[in-house]
């Protein structure tokens, strides 16, 4: 049985200081998202996007919160009231994933509902004509030349202060657009904090793509180290080592991300695999059904 799933599978000085820019401006979030800079500083004073304060006083947003915005834009085009709208965008807050990249996220919305699919996993799903729907990585596109530009800002004022989450962030914004510029970021997370569990995962999971398993398993195992409880990190371990044939420790670490986590589909679908290599059918076809009920509970 060949794995289905990839890893994640399933972050010259000048004469005179430059601060840093860290996020979006105003301008930046509305043009990304499609509604106009009242609208983004409305939804910021109510409290639903992740607002900070740049070195003047200027709001600034995470990629998040343009996610957020873009939403926001399709419920108002499709007339949904706005006491709605807001009720949606707080359960999306509160509901998008954290620890990793979102731009495989998949956002729609039926009747007045915000639906959200994140791999095999759909959230608050319900009958009815989808209003508007849209892909992360789409607005991933739109937001990438911003993000560009706050990397060349923050190489230019390295010594100001950016943080390993500042640099996180960064990478995770840049991850489905330029994922050389990304790998940067996450490298320069790790620089500052040597145990920043959610920055090594992804840097691995960068360079397993690239095929270097090995160095992906080093940085998998750094996470782990940082955070027993990285259920992301125990599987993408997995991953590594099954792709290097190391498939008694890959079932051992899909094992270990169950424990963590019991409803990570893809590692029972992993480990049925090699439980199928290994001729041990019951236990493949254990997993494979604990994979189906958690993919589709129908």
């Amino acid at each position: 049985m060949a794995t289905a799933f990839q890893p994640w599978r399933q972050t010259a000085a000048t004469s005179h200081t430059i601060v840093p820019v860290k996020g979006y401006s105003t301008r930046d979030a509305a043009a990304a998202a499609g509604v106009s800079e009242s609208q983004v500083r409305a939804y910021a004073r109510a409290g639903f996007l992740h607002a900070s304060r740049g070195p003047r006083g200027e709001l600034r947003f995470t990629f998040q919160d343009v996610v957020l915005l873009k939403a926001a834009a399709g419920l108002m085009a499709a007339r949904v009231p706005q006491r709605k709208i807001r009720s949606a965008l707080r359960r999306l807050r509160d509901q998008l994933p954290t620890g990793r990249p979102i731009a495989a996220v998949r956002i729609a919305a039926r009747g007045d509902r915000v639906v959200v699919q994140d791999g095999g996993t759909v959230w608050t799903p319900e009958d009815g004509q989808v209003l508007f729907d849209f892909a992360v990585s789409d607005l991933a596109s739109r937001v990438a030349p911003m993000a560009r530009r706050n990397i060349r800002e923050a190489r230019r004022g390295e010594d100001s202060g950016l943080t390993a989450e500042d640099w996180y962030a960064l990478g995770c914004d840049l991850e489905m657009t330029d994922a050389k510029e990304a790998r940067d970021a996450y490298r320069r997370a790790v620089e500052i904090d040597p145990f920043h569990a959610d920055s090594h995962v992804n840097l691995g999971r960068l360079l397993h793509e690239e095929g270097e398993p090995k160095a992906a398993e080093a940085h998998y195992r750094v996470a782990l180290a940082a955070n027993p409880e990285h259920a992301t990190a125990a599987f993408d371990l997995g991953v590594a080592l099954e792709d290097m044939a190391r498939l008694d420790e890959a079932a051992a670490s899909y094992r270990r991300a169950l424990e963590i986590d019991p409803d990570l589909a893809d590692a029972h679908f992993n480990i049925a695999g090699i439980f199928e290599k290994r001729g041990k059918r019951q236990a493949a076809i254990r997993h494979l059904k604990a994979y189906r009920q958690l993919v589709d509970p129908r």
